[in-house]
């Protein structure tokens, strides 16, 4: 049975991208099928870079699934629009907070170059104490930056992702389902952001759910889905994830480690 190689929630770590991406190659060879679950940007320091090299690797031809994430979301429509909120986000915070790294995908392009902070220090300010919420003038200038530095080619990869990808035994997806909706009738709000009364329903889903969002300290297997967001965006490791029909590893330095339910 040929694998197939999940990957979860990188948020701008392009140097734990390349790491995974070496071990799925010593496992499965260049021509391995992956599934990148969203999460590319906010938090790391190289949000640009993750998404180049994730662009490059499809456009290239690779069979990389690549799929959209509530933080790729954000990312896109900020720059399009100069939305900061979103209404999915139970605290309150914006997509400029320091929690949620906004600030840190916008440096990754140069955007905050330049940028005149309300209160001084410029762009060094926005990276050290965010700017949440963000008062009109500086939302017009911080979006009129943004909207030059970010490539529309990003913009435009970014807002193509599909939602989910679908085998005879997986599904992939970024957060994860609303349980017992068949999947066509799933809403995209759901899919990637969802968590109450999805984190804790014990039923079979048909197909293994691989998702992400839920950040942990390592992936983890619950038996009806497996969590594959180890925390990279926290500074803990990103940690690939290959599947056989629903036989389940995590990749290491020294090959396959089986992951089983908890």
């Amino acid at each position: 049975m040929k694998p197939i190689y999940g990957v979860g929630d990188i948020h701008g770590y392009l140097d734990q991208l390349d790491h995974a991406l070496a071990l799925i190659e010593a496992d499965g060879g260049p021509d391995a099928e992956i599934v990148f679950v969203g999460d590319y940007t906010d938090r790391g320091p190289d949000s640009r870079g993750v998404i180049q090299r994730l662009l490059d690797g499809v456009a290239a031809g690779r069979p990389w699934h690549v799929l959209r994430g509530n933080h790729d979301r954000m990312f896109t429509r900020f720059v399009r629009d100069g939305t900061a909120q979103d209404p999915m986000i139970k605290s309150g915070k914006g997509w400029l907070h320091t929690a949620l790294g906004g600030p840190m995908t916008l440096q990754s392009y140069g955007a905050l170059d330049g940028f005149d902070h309300p209160d001084g220090g410029g762009g060094d300010a926005v990276l050290r104490n965010g700017l949440d919420p963000i008062p009109a003038q500086s939302r017009t200038q911080l979006v009129s930056l943004a909207q030059t530095a970010v490539p529309e080619a990003h913009l435009e990869f970014l807002e193509q992702r599909p939602l989910m990808h679908v085998t005879d035994d997986l599904l992939f997806v970024h957060a994860g389902i609303r349980p017992g909706i068949p999947l066509a009738k799933q809403t995209e709000e759901d899919l990637i952001w969802i968590r109450d009364r999805w984190l804790d329903d014990p039923r079979d889903h048909g197909r293994l759910v691989v998702h992400g969002h839920t950040a942990l300290d390592h992936p983890v297997h619950h038996g009806n889905r497996v969590n594959i967001d180890g925390g990279a965006g926290y500074g803990r490791a990103l940690v690939p994830v290959v599947f056989e029909g629903r036989d389940v590893w995590t990749l290491t330095n020294i090959g396959r480690k089986p992951l089983v339910p908890e």
